[in-house]
């Protein structure tokens, strides 16, 4: 078995150089610490390279995402799974309520010039809500009645995209919307509802 050969004196460090190794080193992973570590792990960035290279944001998060933790964990008693099946229900329940958010909802398109009547048959004292966008330009509408000689406007708009809103029915009858382009292009317009209203009725 050969040994290894013996190092010369002359060839090892003195004191003094490691020394100086040791201190250079130091202040290196000091260096680092604050401006690598701090940034991102803890959103500290004393000397402003953390921001540079992005890493004070991801400590910011970081540490947000850990106090959100933090935060459920105290709610829920460290149970994930219950944060967890919470999470689930309330998809369920979002899901099911946007689809039962408007009982109706009608599309139609009106060429420059062409008019239309959408109204709702509702009794007296009915109420409904409404909202409504158009594409392709500005439309103009009245929305109003007329029955029994009695007549009421809720609102008119021109020149408009969209509307949303809410009315109480004074009397019986068809409640609705005129409307009118006035455009020179082609205008789609989708109308949903959701009130007390027997049908839907549509007029040129």
């Amino acid at each position: 078995m050969n040994n290894a050969p013996k190092p010369n004196i002359e060839d090892l460090p003195t004191p003094a150089q490691l020394r100086r190794s040791t201190i250079i080193a130091g202040v290196m992973a000091a260096a680092i610490g604050v401006m690598v570590y701090l940034p991102a792990e803890y959103g500290t960035d004393p000397t402003g390279v953390g921001s540079i290279l992005g890493l004070t944001e991801m400590g910011e998060i970081k540490q947000q995402l850990a106090a959100e933790a933090a935060a459920d964990e105290l709610l829920h008693g460290g149970d994930e799974s219950s944060s967890l099946m919470n999470d689930i229900f309330g998809l369920f329940v979002g899901a099911a309520h946007a689809q039962e958010a408007w009982q109706d909802e009608v599309t139609f398109t009106l060429a420059p010039g062409e008019s239309t009547e959408i109204k709702a048959t509702m009794e007296e004292g009915a109420t409904m809500t409404y909202s409504w966008a158009a594409m392709g330009g500005r439309i103009n509408f009245d929305l109003h009645a007329h029955a029994g000689g009695e007549d009421v406007t809720y609102e008119r708009g021109r020149g408009e995209t969209s509307g949303e809103g809410s009315f109480e029915t004074p009397f019986a009858g068809d409640h609705g919307w005129f409307w009118r382009n006035r455009d020179d292009a082609d205008i789609t317009v989708t109308l949903q509802l959701r009130g007390d209203y027997s049908e839907i009725v549509r007029s040129e």
